[in-house]
């Protein structure tokens, strides 16, 4: 769904509430929306639904939850704002 500045971030070592986060921005919040809706659609056939999902409607930042990993998809204001890179920067992060 073409997200931009995908980040994985491995918070194992940290102590956080979930083993890893996946970050990534899209330009609009109907690409905001369709990036979170293709997360959903990839993980389904195998089982994999989230636990919880806020803030689809709004779609400046969506947050699928599965408990061992967290999908955050912003707009690019919103993800400069909250700066969850550098809020977590202890975390091991790879670019992808």
């Amino acid at each position: 769904k073409k997200a931009t500045r995908v980040t994985l971030l491995d918070l194992r070592g940290v102590g956080a509430f979930a083993d890893f986060f996946v970050i990534c921005t899209g330009t609009n919040i109907r690409q905001v929306q369709a990036i979170a809706d293709g997360v959903e659609e990839r993980l389904k056939p195998s089982g994999t639904r989230p636990a919880h999902v806020e803030g689809y409607d709004r779609a400046e930042w969506v947050l699928l939850d599965y408990f061992d990993f967290i999908v955050h998809v912003f707009t690019p204001d919103t993800r400069e704002f909250y700066s969850l890179d550098r809020l977590w920067g202890t975390a091991t992060r790879t670019e992808m």
